[in-house]
């Protein structure tokens, strides 16, 4: 069992290439080798394998944390399922989490989501992408500063206020407004809440 993450950058026609190119590729380096684990290809398209399938879905909402830093989304789709062939490029391998993310890819655009996954479960996939719904309409409005606090949150779990305030060089009071204005702590619940019902109904 694993997870193939597929996204492209949103409008990205309308932005200079050199502000995210480094940037995403220094963060999917950090997940994985390239070519076998992660590419970019097509010029604003990626694609990721995530072995644990219980990390795909933070690994998706960093990758659009990060993009949000610079003012920029990404529209992502997480397949869950089987590898059944290894290529030398993560685009040359195959099998039904390959199949389901591609699909599901397909559609986004068409349904005007930015996040959606599809483990072939049919009850999970609706509960968990009504839940997505509700995480990406909040990370919508995040601003800059509050995807840098979110960010900063995500890479650092469990440090308090004040030790994330040093991180980003602001107070705690300025930290404290970040997180209430960013409803970050209900993003990381449906982060909680996916990798629980995970165990239960597929792993």
């Amino acid at each position: 069992m694993t997870a193939i993450i597929t996204g492209d950058i949103i409008n990205s026609r309308n932005s200079d290439s050199n502000s995210w190119v480094e940037g995403l590729k220094e963060l999917l380096l950090s997940k994985g080798k390239t070519p076998t684990d992660w590419e970019i290809f097509r010029g604003d398209e990626f694609q990721l394998e995530v072995q644990n399938p219980e990390e795909a879905l933070f690994v998706a909402l960093e990758i659009k944390t990060w993009l949000k830093t610079i003012r920029l989304d990404a529209r992502i789709s997480i397949g869950i399922g089987e590898k059944t062939f290894s290529g030398k490029k993560i685009s040359e391998s195959n099998g039904s989490a390959f199949i389901r993310s591609g699909e599901l890819f397909e559609m986004l655009k068409k349904q005007k989501l930015t996040l959606a996954i599809n483990t072939g479960d049919t009850g999970f996939d609706t509960e968990m992408n009504l839940m997505l719904r509700l995480g990406t309409s909040l990370m919508q409005n995040w601003l800059p500063q509050s995807a840098e606090f979110a960010l900063t949150a995500m890479k650092n779990p469990g440090y308090s206020q004040e030790e994330l305030g040093l991180q980003l060089g602001i107070k705690q009071a300025a930290v404290s407004r970040r997180q209430t204005r960013s409803q970050f702590d209900l993003v990381m619940d449906i982060d909680q809440f996916y990798r629980q019902k995970l165990k239960k109904a597929i792993l």
